[in-house]
């Protein structure tokens, strides 16, 4: 006989296809049987149809295809033979699925089988129905399955509860049918019929809001009840597991009443005596008991308030935090991460258990016991807690010290309650693990010591001493040389000592020591090396003696392969090769003096949770250390200007400080055109915010940090009028010439427009009229902007601004800045004059070109910095147009 005629045998086939040894010989053998079993489809082999129908459920499973074999499952069920119709039903569920056309043929076999003598038949019907019942067929059969809800038999009645639970899932509609008999079932004593029963009220429940209002109120009692003897019941060997009598219906049970206790208050009330029953009754020695108590635990947590029900279940899950089994645990984890919403207080009492968690060997126990540990935390407990996890970072795998680094970041960031214990746990952590601390958390502690004046001292010797024995940790090095070379002279004079310190003798030559050996490491990164330049360069204005030394390590990176070192090189050492007598030049000195301080109000609404007092850590932009690196960046910046877009790229997690770097001043968040106006603060990110940018092209970088060391002869040189966006003409003060001089060749500059309004045709038809409007209006400044149109050009407009002082000084070096989409193209005309008189004696005008690509699609907006000196202290004034006239 031919080994792969239809009559062979399904194990005959398997043994073969088991026999190959190659993937190609499995297809030989599957594309011959197949071949065999095509030949006998098409001679309409009755003999061995079930046989074969039977060798194509396996080769499906195999994965091959086998869709020409659909049509001899219909057959089959056709059959009248039980065994004809157990291969066809078995065939229809594995070969097809709801989605197919084919399907449709089958709902009258079905609903014959429905309503056939023989149980077996329609137990078969059921649960092809239950399987791959569509919403059509559900419609069709409905009356079907649900008359069999009725059914004597007790099999029948489960197999119909389980198919109505497909039915009700396809059909919502069709809920309300059911309500009546499942609330029947409910009553059974047979356990099958009554654990299918329950799950079916569940689903209606979930489907139907009429379906949970019924069931509260009809079958809630009797469910208790029901719990209640199953709780109670002798022992019952049919149902016994491990000693307690079905579990699973124990589950079932409490499942149910879980949903109908929700939002209720009298069922609630109906079950609390049960689930504390449940909660104190079951063992907890045995996995059935342990999984009973875990579902009483939830209900409990589901159900209205009763707060001595919630302690119990809150320490039933204590005691699964000291069980041996890790999947205990672990759940027990998860259910009290939900309970810490509602009774915190209880759930801190399993605090210390909680924490030992946090060092088991099972990496998810630990995962999960450290995010529990970090809900946890509030202001009373800070101390401890992060005590305790910086004492498991000291001893913990490598693997875990990421995700402990970053939770001890974000609990000290958040719950800090004084900045001196801010600054002692994050040393303590960029100790440790620096290398696992995220650009933004040493960014943001950056800023905190910024705004610690008292403890700039204190600071910077506590870095010298944890660079001496954790040098090899990136982040604390890279803060270490941050205030170094901002508060070095503290660290040699010993200047600021806390009663707390002990006093430590640290030379000039020391400090400088410390910058050599992180320019020479070669496992710096390039960015810890450009940060070691600046504080070199800052040094050698404040230690004379050291001044040659520092020149030599400077012009020992005029040779690097890093363009950025090499470049920053060359330019520190033209500055310190220009100005020998350092103390006596103003302007050296104004060039490298200490950063202003760092606004942390503008910091924090970067990113919440990253100064003491805020919200939780973020993966948001990153902060911007305003004399740190900025990276380069792959688009340039007339692409990132697009304030309206909503694919402009997100600010740079990397550290770009562009024209935060460039002006060095600071303000607090960009007010609106409401007229409130913002005093000048020190050092932030001022343009970064105003602007909404990313990180600029590295070729500007040292221009930027260069710049970000402000001097008092004058306005720092903007690059506003070096970028199309931005394009402004700015008149440079005589006291800048000095830095113009060195910096003319470091970016390149783009052309500004510099037509005077002779170029415009200002009396003829120059288009609609547009009414001047209040662009901007504080209590010291009032910002006109009048409008005009060019002929024959509707997208560009003329708009000239008038600047009016309403304070009783006189402002000097004047100077108006703005920013607009990408959209729009601007140019700004120079202004009238740089000193604005003081009570509105006088005003400046400045002209200002803009041609909106977009006009009628997008409207104009512009975000405006104004500049100034009263009194010989800075004066800024931040702002944002949204109230232009339509049609520009």
């Amino acid at each position: 006989m031919n080994p792969f005629s239809s009559g062979t045998r399904l194990r005959d086939m398997i043994r073969s296809i088991r026999a190959c040894k190659t993937a190609a010989e499995e297809r030989a053998v599957v594309r011959k049987e197949c071949a065999a079993i095509r030949s006998a489809v098409s001679e309409n082999d009755n003999d061995y149809r079930h046989r074969n129908l039977a060798k194509l459920m396996f080769i499906h499973m195999l994965g091959y295809p086998t869709h020409f074999g659909q049509m001899e499952c219909l057959k089959l069920i056709a059959s009248s033979g039980f065994p004809e119709k157990r291969i066809g039903y078995l065939g229809l569920m594995l070969l097809l699925d709801e989605r197919q056309e084919v399907l449709m043929l089958v709902t009258n076999s079905l609903k014959q089988d429905l309503n056939h003598s023989n149980q077996y038949i329609v137990g078969l019907a059921l649960c092809a129905l239950g399987n791959i019942c569509s919403a059509e067929m559900a419609r069709d059969l409905a009356p079907e399955v649900e008359r069999l809800l009725q059914s004597r038999d007790p099999n029948i009645r489960k197999k119909a509860a389980l198919c109505s639970i497909r039915i009700v899932q396809k059909v919502p509609d069709l809920a309300e049918n059911f309500m009546s008999p499942a609330a029947v079932l409910l009553k059974e004593k047979h356990h099958g019929v009554l654990i299918t029963g329950l799950q079916l009220c569940a689903d209606l429940c979930k489907v139907s809001e009429e379906a949970l209002d019924y069931f509260r109120k009809k079958c809630t009692e009797g469910l208790v009840k029901v719990l209640k003897d199953v709780v109670n019941s002798p022992y019952a060997p049919e149902y016994d597991i491990a000693g307690i009598t079905d579990p699973f219906l124990h589950i079932r049970l409490l499942r149910l009443l879980r949903i109908l206790g929700h939002g209720d208050a009298d069922a609630s009330d109906y079950m609390n005596d049960i689930l504390a029953q449940v909660a104190t009754k079951t063992e907890t020695n045995k996995n059935a008991g342990n999984a009973i108590l875990y579902e009483c635990v939830e209900t409990i947590m589901s159900i209205e308030d009763n707060s001595g029900l919630r302690v119990l279940a809150i320490n039933i899950l204590g005691k699964f935090l000291s069980n041996r089994d890790n999947n205990i645990r672990y759940v027990a984890l998860n259910m009290l991460m939900k309970a810490i919403q509602v009774d915190a207080q209880a759930v801190q009492r399993h605090r210390a258990t909680i924490l030992e968690c946090v060092k088991d060997l099972d990496a998810s126990i630990r995962k999960r016991a450290l995010e529990l540990t970090y809900l946890l935390v509030n202001e009373t407990n800070v101390k401890p807690l992060t005590k305790e996890l910086i004492d498991y970072l000291e001893v913990s795998d490598e693997e875990f010290n990421g995700d402990l680094t970053a939770k001890i970041c974000s609990i000290v960031e958040k719950f800090s309650p004084e900045k001196i214990w801010y600054i002692d746990q994050m040393l303590k952590v960029l100790s440790e693990a620096g290398n696992y601390v995220k650009n933004e958390v040493w960014h943001a502690l950056i800023v905190v010591i910024s705004n610690a004046s008292d403890l700039h001292g204190y600071t910077v010797r506590s870095l010298f001493k944890a660079f001496q024995t954790s040098g090899d940790q990136e982040s604390l090095v890279r803060v270490a040389v941050w205030c170094i070379g901002e508060y070095g002279e503290m660290l040699v004079n010993n200047i600021g000592m806390l009663d707390i310190e002990d006093p430590v003798t640290v030379t000039e030559s020391d400090a400088v020591d410390v910058l050599e050996i992180v320019m020479k490491r070669h496992t710096s990164e390039i960015d810890t090396r450009e940060m070691s330049l600046i504080a070199l360069l800052k040094l050698s204005s404040r230690f004379p003696a050291c001044s040659e030394r520092i020149r030599d390590i400077i012009v020992q990176n005029k040779g690097s392969l890093v363009l950025e070192l090499q470049q920053r090189s060359i330019e520190f050492n033209s500055i310190v090769a220009k100005h020998q007598n350092i103390r006596m030049n103003v302007f050296r000195s104004a060039l490298v003096e200490r950063m202003p301080v760092l606004d942390e109000t503008t910091y924090s609404g970067k990113r919440p949770g990253t100064l003491p007092a805020t919200g939780s850590t973020s993966s948001g932009a990153s902060f911007n250390i305003p004399n740190g690196v900025a990276k380069s960046a792959a688009a340039p910046l007339v692409n990132l200007l697009d304030l309206d877009s909503d694919d402009a790229p997100p600010p740079s997690s990397s550290g770009g400080d562009f024209l935060n770097d460039l002006l060095g001043v600071g303000v607090s968040p960009i007010p609106s055109m409401s007229g409130t106006s913002k005093s000048p603060t020190s050092g932030t990110d001022v343009l970064l915010d105003l602007l909404s940018i990313g990180t600029p092209p590295a070729q500007n970088n040292f221009s930027n940090d260069l710049l970000s060391m402000s001097t008092d002869n004058g306005p720092s040189v903007s690059s506003l009028d070096r970028t199309q966006s931005l394009s402004s003409q700015v008149s440079s003060p005589p006291g800048a010439a000095p830095m113009m001089d060195l910096l003319d060749s470091l970016s390149p500059t783009v052309s500004v427009t510099t037509n005077s309004l002779a170029d415009m045709n200002l009396n003829g038809d120059n288009g609609p009229v547009h009414q001047p409007i209040v662009a901007f209006q504080s209590k010291s400044l009032k910002i006109m902007f009048s409008f005009s149109k060019e002929p024959g050009n509707p997208q560009r407009t003329l708009i000239t601004a008038t600047f009016t002082n309403l304070s009783s000084n006189d402002y000097t070096n004047f100077l108006f800045q703005a920013a607009v989409p990408k959209f729009v193209q601007l140019q700004l005309e120079t202004a009238s004059s740089n000193i604005l008189p003081a009570s509105g004696n006088g005003s400046i005008t400045q002209t200002l070109r803009v041609t909106n690509s977009q006009q009628g699609q997008k409207a104009l907006a512009m975000r405006l910095r104004v500049s100034y000196k009263v009194n010989g202290e800075e004066g800024l004034e931040l702002g944002q147009v949204n109230n232009f006239p339509r049609g520009l």
